[in-house]
């Protein structure tokens, strides 16, 4: 993949998604860590999709069903958060992709088939054309291998955040930059391009990012947040 920027959405609103369009590469929509519900982000993702935003979403875990909704909806990919085993992204890659590589269950009406525009046999050629996009984010110690958990996917996503505090990190000791480090240096040995979080763009050297495909920068809400702490004073 290409070097790419984006932020977190948290927030129903199409507005934000407007906004966006034209300054970031991408947006992730968040199902973890915020109230919405499948139906706004299906909402947002048909948006999305409408005005040519790429768009992943951010899920907990994988319910094959919920993923394949999704991803006829418009996803761009799914990125599955607290990716602690090779059987969480093999569960991830066969709820993504159509038999025979995988088990998700194929049907044209929805958007990205033309609710039955396109033939069977084209939608299945541009779907392995460009196929939905997996990133897996780890935020703690996996079970087994790095290079077995990460094989597979088009990104090594790291959480810095749950990371640190999975380890007990409560001081800048170095220890989460010697993580951050190992996991990029796994994905790069695995030819599989490494991505983070960051709170600022000032921030990603400090978080390990520099050298990242993709960085993720904030949500929309602590985007907000910090504009009125700044107006307010």
């Amino acid at each position: 993949m290409n070097d790419c920027s984006g932020r977190s959405s948290s927030s129903p609103t199409t507005d934000v998604l407007d906004m966006c369009v034209t300054s970031l590469d991408l947006v992730v929509i968040d199902m973890e860590h915020s109230s919405l519900g499948e139906g706004d982000v299906i909402s947002m993702l048909r948006h999305c999709h409408g005005i040519g935003l790429p768009a992943l979403v951010r899920v907990p875990s994988v319910e094959p069903g919920q993923v394949n909704r999704l991803l006829e909806a418009g996803a761009t990919g799914i990125q599955l958060s607290m990716l602690s085993s090779a059987a969480q992204r093999e569960a991830l890659h066969a709820a993504c992709h159509y038999a025979p590589i995988g088990r998700r269950s194929i049907s044209l009406a929805h958007p990205t088939a033309g609710f039955g525009g396109l033939a069977l046999a084209d939608y299945l050629a541009a779907e392995r054309i460009a196929p939905p996009l997996l990133v897996g984010q780890i935020q703690s110690d996996v079970e087994g291998d790095l290079a077995d958990v990460i094989t597979g996917l088009d990104v090594a996503f790291v959480g810095t955040t749950d990371l640190a505090v999975s380890r007990g990190l409560a001081s800048d000791d170095g220890s989460l930059a010697e993580a951050v480090a190992e996991i990029a240096r796994c994905a790069d040995d695995q030819q599989v391009p490494f991505g983070g979080w960051a709170a600022r763009l000032d921030g990603v050297p400090a978080a390990g990012l520099q050298d990242a495909a993709l960085v993720l920068l904030g949500s929309d809400l602590q985007i907000l947040a910090a504009g009125l702490r700044q107006l307010a004073t």
